[in-house]
């Protein structure tokens, strides 16, 4: 509380002069009362939970030695990345903006064509693909061919979502999210359905934009076994005799 407190010194004063005020200002009270407000607010207050984006990752499964680099050729699909380039080495890019990032796959053990024996191919099993999102709720681009290959344990997954939606495992937001999680991670993993392996590489060209792309689709296809490797010879010989054929576009 504030206090007044009349300064009287004593002794002779002039006549109409003025009496001196000193003000004291208690603020014991206002600390109690900004105390009492903090602890209602920590008491009432929730506190914001942690974004954190779930990614799916590579299956630890365990692998014999002997097929630690050797996948069943019906299951195996590799993703080559490469990006367009200006003459000046700039990415190119399209009419809106977006960089002309391009992806090569083959399925299975590469085939390589050299009728003339003199280490030019003349084709080979790679097809050419791009990233493309959904048209409503249709796959496109490389994103389709994905899809096709994993599609036991999407079908599996999209069941699950469902019954995620409806809170079917649990009224609790928290546990019915993790049980979901658990759940489709025992799916992506389940040995007994068909699930490709994904090797993904990128040319000298490629933008890290393009090699994120390829990221990006192995979690929205709910692909658990992939890896990046490096680009080999008989890689930039397949990419080159598809040009030659093909063209650049």
């Amino acid at each position: 509380m504030a206090q007044i407190e009349q300064s009287d010194k004593g002794g002779k004063k002039k006549k109409g002069a003025q009496k001196k005020m000193q003000i004291h200002v208690d603020f014991t009270p206002m600390v109690d009362m900004n105390m009492l407000l903090i602890t209602f607010f920590m008491l009432c207050t929730t506190m914001i939970k942690s974004q954190t984006l779930q990614i799916t990752l590579p299956t630890n499964e365990k692998v014999e030695q002997e097929q630690m680099n050797k996948a069943k050729e019906s299951e195996a699909i590799t993703l080559i990345v490469s990006t367009a380039r200006k003459d000046n080495g700039d990415i190119a890019r399209d009419d809106d903006g977006r960089a002309k990032n391009v992806v090569y796959y083959y399925t299975g053990q590469p085939q390589l064509v050299d009728d003339n024996n003199d280490g030019v191919l003349e084709d080979s099993n790679l097809q050419k693909e791009v990233f493309l999102g959904n048209e409503g709720s249709t796959q496109r681009g490389i994103r389709k061919i994905l899809h096709d290959r994993n599609k036991q344990v999407l079908t599996k997954i999209n069941d699950l979502k469902v019954k995620w939606r409806n809170k079917e495992f649990s009224s609790n937001k928290d546990k019915n999210d993790s049980i979901y999680q658990a759940m489709a991670k025992e799916i992506r993993n389940d040995s007994t359905l068909t699930r490709p392996v994904v090797v993904i590489k990128a040319t000298p060209e490629a933008s890290w934009e393009s090699l994120i792309s390829a990221l990006d689709e192995m979690q929205i296809n709910q692909i658990s076994r992939y890896q990046i490797d490096n680009i080999n010879h008989n890689d930039s010989l397949m990419i080159e005799a598809y040009q030659r054929k093909h063209g650049n576009n």
